[in-house]
């Protein structure tokens, strides 16, 4: 294939600015749209949702724990958290459609841009629009929690458009896992905890990091599932740069860092039997490990679903054992 046409497909930081009224103009509709809060439902993806609201959980668990718990700052982190998501999700499905990742033969869930329900300038404002709500909560959470929150806020923005967005797109760069542990699991289960306790402690930071492995592990099915539609986009992720089988090793990896997590917790607290309620999910997390070796991307969907859901009922159990 030519170099110029090479350009034009590999989804880059190079490829060349388009204009998104242009975009929106040449690519036809391709599927019935529903009907217009449907489309901006499924925009929203709320499958993921769980994986913003599980960590949430979890730092709001440990400072009442504690004996510190804030309900304004736990209530503003949660809506925060969910905002931020929404606007990530936002942002990937604008930016993924002006790069060429969101092609007709992807496996996914049909995208409100690619498909042409909305134009990229409605979704671009949408996006801009809810991370602007997200900005707002987070400056009372500022004055709660001082200036580590607000560094934290400012590059919890960045990250949620600097996935797929902007000069550097880091999900492009196989740095996506990297950015979804760190801003999932230590930031917002420490961020919460914070808010509420004024300090981070090595409880914390290792519930953060069970919290921030299961997240993780919703983003490598996602990879895994777009893996051939990624590579032609020139979408380097993880799963494009090493392979299937390390992505599914990758997957396997970080469901036993959250269950063994979970156990160490209960041994380094001395806590209750209870602490281990999180055990109770892990024929959940077996079932996903075997689904994750399908030769079938097809099944990633369920799978993809499952792991998120997974993600919250382990916080849950997670929270309910550190609070008896």
């Amino acid at each position: 294939m030519a170099r110029k046409a090479n350009r034009r497909t590999r989804g880059t930081a190079t490829t060349p600015r388009r204009n998104p009224a242009r975009v929106f103009a040449a690519a036809p509709t391709l599927a019935p749209a529903p009907g217009m809060a449907r489309v901006w439902l499924l925009a929203a993806r709320p499958k993921t949702l769980p994986a913003a609201l599980g960590p949430i959980l979890l730092g709001t668990a440990l400072a009442i724990r504690a004996g510190e718990f804030a309900f304004g700052p736990a209530l503003a982190a949660a809506l925060c958290a969910l905002l931020l998501q929404i606007g990530s999700n936002f942002a990937n499905d604008y930016f993924d459609h002006l790069r060429g990742a969101d092609t007709p033969d992807r496996i996914g869930p049909l995208r409100a841009t690619a498909n042409g329900w909305v134009s990229p300038t409605q979704m671009r404002n949408a996006t801009l629009l809810t991370l602007g709500l997200a900005a707002l909560i987070g400056i009372y959470l500022i004055s709660v929690g001082g200036w580590p929150i607000l560094v934290a806020g400012i590059a919890a923005l960045l990250a949620a458009v600097a996935y797929t967005g902007g000069p550097f797109p880091y999900g492009y760069r196989g740095l996506g896992d990297l950015f979804v542990f760190i801003f999932f699991g230590l930031v917002a289960v420490n961020g919460t905890y914070y808010l509420q306790t004024g300090a981070i402690t090595g409880i914390s930071l290792l519930v953060s990091v069970c919290a921030g492995a299961l997240v993780t592990a919703i983003l490598v099915v996602n990879n895994l599932r777009d893996l051939e539609t990624d590579r032609r986009a020139g979408k380097r992720t993880l799963a494009v740069m090493f392979g299937k089988k390390a992505a599914q090793i990758e997957y396997v990896a970080l469901m036993l860092v959250a269950y063994l997590g979970n156990v160490l917790v209960w041994g380094l607290t001395e806590g209750s039997i209870f602490l281990l309620l999180p055990l109770a999910s892990l024929p959940l997390g077996i079932r996903h490990i075997q689904e994750i070796w399908s030769d079938s991307p097809h099944t990633y969907n369920d799978t993809l679903a499952g792991t998120a859901r997974l993600s919250l009922f382990f916080s849950l159990l997670f929270s309910a054992g550190l609070l008896m």
